[in-house]
Order: structure tokens, then C-alpha cells, then sequence
């Protein structure tokens, strides 16, 4: 089974150089419009198709419209802590890149 999804990812040529993902790597995706979250790898996209690949049982957690978060993460010396960065990559809902952070902002009580 296999199906594809649109969300905050590219394939392959918009992920070169932006994201720094790579085939086969895991990945964490939480579905914001279905509370799912699942575990699953990198899989190669079309070029400049725009979609992220599902394959597996990560078929039944999305589908096509879900907006998604992608996240992957890495280990750092503790020596490096304080100059390591986050990368950020936002994409509009054709997947193409609107913003890139290196930061978080501080999340407010709300009041």
C-alpha cells in the first residue's frame, strides 16, 4: 500500500541543502489533523513533485490535505550545546519554502 501526502517537507530537490534530510533516515511525523503520531523513514520523492511518500502501515495515519510536522533529530557533543541550532524549514501548501528560523520563539502564557 502506498500513498503520498503533502505537509512540512520537500522532496528531494527542495530538501537539498534546506532540511539536510537524507534517504532512509528516520523520521518523526505528528499529524496536526489527526492527533497520529508515527515513526517512519526518508523515502525519495519524485523530483520537484512536491509530495512525501508513505509506504506501509504510515498509510493509514495520513492522507493527502493532512498538515503535518516532520522531525528529525541528532546527537550533540554536550561541548557543542550552546552552538548548536535547530533547522526550521516552513513550506506553503504546495510544499514550496516560505521561511527558514534557526530558532524557536518563546512560547507566552496566554493571559
Amino acid at each position: 500500500m502506498r500513498t503520498a501526502l503533502r505537509g512540512l517537507l520537500r522532496d528531494r530537490r527542495g530538501s537539498d541543502g534546506c532540511s539536510d534530510l537524507r534517504e532512509n533516515e528516520q523520521i518523526h511525523i505528528w499529524n496536526i489533523a489527526n492527533g497520529e503520531r508515527f515513526i517512519t523513514y526518508v523515502i525519495r520523492a519524485e523530483r520537484a513533485s512536491g509530495i512525501i511518500p508513505l509506504n506501509g502501515s504510515a498509510v493509514r495515519r495520513a492522507v493527502v490535505g493532512d498538515l503535518v510536522i516532520i522531525a528529525a533529530f541528532g546527537l550533540v557533543a554536550e561541548t557543542d550545546l550552546d552552538s548548536a541550532q535547530p533547522r526550521l524549514v516552513f513550506v506553503d501548501t504546495d510544499n514550496r519554502i516560505r521561511e527558514l528560523r534557526s530558532t524557536i520563539p518563546v512560547q507566552r502564557a496566554e493571559g
